[in-house]
């Protein structure tokens, strides 16, 4: 698991030597010399952990404790001082920092200190996940489509063997809800779930995104950044859209995969992960390939596990389920009670063609649903082009 650091100390010589230290020890470290420079770090909630000095300048360090009280998993605190100040340990302790320690720091004391702090860290970062997976298990709908039935059954094994899974279809079909799916039914469940949309992310940043960079590989890296396979570690990531993937980070991607490593943009350190990729496209990859477009051994290294959902109109029967869903997450969401679809509702919604897939569908049921008066959506709830299709 990668911990950030954010030593907030007024002496440069400080911050370098503390840093140099964890960073060897393998944890991301920012720094902040002034309280200012600290409150705009925490507040845009960069450092997982505040290593906090007592004095800074003519500011009172333990201050940012106060002043972050009421705040929602505010970073666990470790406060140094070279005073040792017992009332002030004392204080500090009272109100939420979860050690302390006195200048010069005695290394195998922090490294301790910062153990227990991470402990916190990662307990709340399983909760959150914890939470995540009960709302997407909660998210779902099998229905009775054959073809479906057998990708959740697929998908059941690969999230158990924890293998590569390669995700089609057409756009609104489900792909992100199935990746999820995986994620939260194997073992990796309360592990991270990390999601990166690769068409929607500039080609010459998606490198970066991915792996990380080192401070000054580029004009605007003015500090070290983990990347997303990074930050997954242990757990699932899932890249969406990889048709849109240039070829050169294609086969860096392939090596992280078949390796479990890679290397940071502008880094020479060789960093080791253990993540699950799953990857989904919407465009015929076999056709990319054909054009050299598409790397061939990543399309196979990929689809240990190919799944490919079927369009909505293709699961008509699975309609009815959908729609009651989709009226349950509503009424839940917006404190409505609906609680019926007429005949004629329903057989317009069976009918309809679906372009848009499951995605529309559930975005015309949101809208019926504003706009019908009672407890039941007619067939004049519903968008037009449903009604009166072409």
């Amino acid at each position: 698991m990668s911990i950030s650091v954010l030593i907030v100390d007024d002496e440069d010589n400080a911050r370098v030597n503390i840093g140099g230290y964890l960073e060897k020890k393998g944890y991301e470290v920012l720094g902040a010399a002034t309280m200012d420079e600290a409150r705009e770090k925490i507040r845009k909630g960069e450092g997982d952990v505040v290593l906090l000095d007592v004095q800074l300048g003519g500011e009172y360090g333990p201050n940012l404790l106060y002043e972050t009280a009421s705040m929602q998993n505010r970073p666990p605190f470790i406060i140094m001082t070279g005073f040792g100040d017992v009332e002030t340990a004392v204080d500090a302790m009272k109100n939420g920092a979860v050690d302390f320690l006195q200048k010069p720091i005695n290394f195998v004391q922090l490294e301790k200190s910062l153990k227990h702090a991470s402990e916190i860290v990662a307990m709340r970062r399983e909760l959150d996940h914890y939470r995540e997976t009960q709302m997407d298990k909660s998210n779902f709908v099998v229905g009775e489509n054959e073809i479906v039935k057998t990708s959740i059954r697929q998908s059941l094994v690969a999230s158990e063997k924890q293998v590569s899974v390669l995700i089609t279809g057409e756009t609104g079909t489900g792909k992100d809800v199935i990746a999820k799916y995986i994620h939260a039914s194997g073992p990796r469940a309360n592990k991270p779930f990390i999601s990166i949309n690769c068409a929607a992310i500039q080609s010459t940043m998606l490198e970066s995104e991915l792996f990380g960079h080192e401070a000054g590989a580029f004009t605007s890296a003015d500090r070290k950044k983990a990347g997303l396979m990074e930050i997954a570690d242990g757990g699932v990531l899932f890249l969406n859209e990889i048709s849109s993937m240039p070829l050169d980070i294609q086969a860096k991607l392939l090596t992280a995969i078949e390796t479990h490593s890679f290397r940071r943009v502008g880094g020479t350190a060789l960093i080791h992960v253990d993540v699950q990729v799953l990857a989904a496209s919407n465009r015929n990859l076999k056709e990319m390939i054909k054009k050299g477009e598409f790397r061939e051994d990543l399309y196979y290294r990929l689809k240990v596990v190919d799944l490919d959902l079927p369009p909505l109109r293709e699961r008509k029967e699975d309609i009815p389920e959908l729609v009651g869903f989709f009226i349950r997450q509503n009424n839940a969401r917006q404190g409505m009670n609906v609680v019926n679809v007429s005949n004629q509702a329903m057989q317009a919604l069976q009918n309809y063609s679906w372009p848009g897939n499951i995605r529309e569908l559930s975005n015309a049921i949101e809208r019926a649903m504003l706009f019908c008066d009672g407890e039941t959506i007619n067939l004049a709830d519903l968008p037009k082009d449903i009604t009166t299709p072409d």
